[in-house]
């Protein structure tokens, strides 16, 4: 999630090759073309078809997206890429989404990421559940694929607002 800056040298150089110097009006137009980094999404339910279609529709929106088959994988995943929001499933094999969720809550280097769960267990109790760990939006299943947009773009929002 960090801006790198990253120059052409062999370019700058046939600009002008008696400057020994990169002019700031050069630095200056390279940072100004800089596009704002992807977000990237983390998808994590045990359904291939559910990955694979939620992550189409992230990758059409231009975000960047990792997959996890279940909160195992998942936490072996966070462990070499933070990303700046997740989408969890409730039921999954060896790890399901309330105990993922709860250990992400608990991990401080985790802990700020925005969590949606996704599941087909709407009942008060799955909600209520979800609520004192910390999940931050709850859909049921299947899904409006306009209602998650919103919701993803809303937290993202939220986060870049608060730092």
């Amino acid at each position: 999630g960090r801006v790198v800056l990253i120059l052409d040298i062999p370019a700058l150089t046939r600009v002008d090759k008696e400057l020994h110097y990169i002019p700031a009006k050069i630095v200056e137009e390279v940072v100004e073309e800089e596009k704002p980094a992807a977000k990237t999404i983390m998808v994590v339910d045990d359904s291939i078809t559910v990955r694979k279609v939620t992550a189409r529709l992230l990758k059409r929106q231009g975000m960047e997206v990792i997959t996890a088959k279940d909160g195992v994988d998942a936490v072996a995943q966070l462990q070499e890429h933070i990303p700046d929001l997740m989408l969890l499933d409730v039921e999954m094999p060896r790890m399901d989404g309330y105990e993922l969720a709860t250990q992400i809550r608990n991990t401080s280097e985790w802990t700020h990421i925005p969590i949606i769960m996704i599941t087909s267990r709407t009942g008060t109790k799955h909600r209520d559940r979800a609520e004192k760990i910390g999940i931050d939006r709850y859909l049921g299943k299947p899904f409006n694929e306009t209602e998650l947009l919103e919701n993803i773009n809303a937290l993202l929002n939220e986060r870049a607002f608060q730092g």
